[in-house]
């Protein structure tokens, strides 16, 4: 070894994660668990799946899903857009609970309440004709080609030429918003309910109501052998039904029952009341009543004629 030799008394260094020479390896951090995340508002919880509805496009129910989220805000709630037969099907197959529907529907194994009505439109380019009216009747449309099933509106298939109505039926199936973009470029008229055509609206169409077309009817269905007590939450929630009103889930069926027992109790004790009062009447008919300004009657024993006099004198006032 040269002078120049430097021995290093140092020990090595050790290398990250490994134990230093002479010290115990050192133990390996255990994973760290991250916290449970917080469920949203309409996710579906541990403790049960998310109450499903569905809605047809046009349907817009944000204010009753507020209205659910104040209530029951621990109770997810699913919403979601589908087509009107999705709806249906979906309903009858178990994977929703309630669908916002256009009716008619078949009832078939379902309830249904009707809720609201809508005013149809015509939709039309913007340099139609139809666009300088505020309104049109279905008559004024005899010409026109509708560019969707005919029998979605039978009002105008009453009234169209066979010439409108041939071409009209040799349109491809599509959907309202493939018919609006046909419409734009002057080809043909769509009829649909207003949200409907607010929905799909575009620069380059307007839309104005049509008389002599049935509203369209928007109604809420389910099925008929669902008894989820979610049901009658939603129903009340739509219907305008206060948080305590005594039709909501805790009351459920058997609340109609109870108000309608309570009515019949009301019902007999106003009777009660009324044959009282009647009663009463009969015994005040053989009774002379005091009149205004009339002298009163004097009571016995006050003085005059005895107990069993047939009466006494009166004073005739001051002379």
């Amino acid at each position: 070894m040269t002078d120049d030799a430097v021995v290093d008394d140092q020990p090595d260094e050790a290398a990250p994660g490994e134990a230093a020479p002479g010290e115990a390896a050192p133990r390996e951090a255990a994973p760290r668990e991250s916290a449970p995340r917080e469920a949203a508002p309409d996710e579906a919880t541990p403790d049960g799946d998310a109450f499903r509805v569905e809605f047809v496009p046009g349907v817009t129910p944000d204010k009753w899903r507020r209205t659910w989220l104040q209530r029951l805000p621990d109770v997810a709630l699913d919403l979601a857009p589908v087509e009107q037969v999705e709806a249906v099907s979906h309903l009858r197959d178990g994977s929703a609970s309630m669908a916002l529907v256009r009716l008619p529907v078949d009832r078939d194994g379902l309830h249904v309440i009707p809720l609201y009505e809508e005013v149809p439109v015509v939709v039309v380019a913007k340099e139609h004709v139809v666009a300088a009216f505020e309104e049109v009747d279905v008559a004024d449309l005899a010409g026109e080609v509708l560019v969707q099933d005919p029998g979605a509106v039978p009002e105008w298939t009453a009234v169209a030429t066979a010439e409108a109505r041939e071409r009209s039926t040799a349109m491809p199936a599509m959907t309202v918003k493939q018919a609006v973009s046909v419409v734009a470029s002057g080809s043909g008229i769509v009829v649909v309910p207003m949200s409907v055509a607010r929905l799909h609206h575009r620069k380059d169409v307007v839309h104005r109501p049509v008389t002599g077309v049935a509203p369209s009817r928007v109604g809420l269905a389910w099925r008929v052998d669902d008894d989820d007590p979610r049901l009658e939450e939603f129903i009340g929630i739509v219907r305008g039904r206060t948080e305590r009103s005594s039709r909501g889930a805790a009351a459920g069926a058997d609340g109609d029952a109870r108000a309608g027992g309570r009515h019949t109790e009301s019902k007999k004790q106003d009777a009660k009341k009324q044959d009282a009062r009647k009663q009463g009447a009969k015994q005040d008919r053989g009774r002379a009543l005091p009149q205004r300004g009339g002298a009163p009657r004097r009571r016995a024993g006050s003085g005059g004629s005895g107990a069993g006099g047939k009466g006494g004198s009166r004073r005739k006032g001051r002379r």
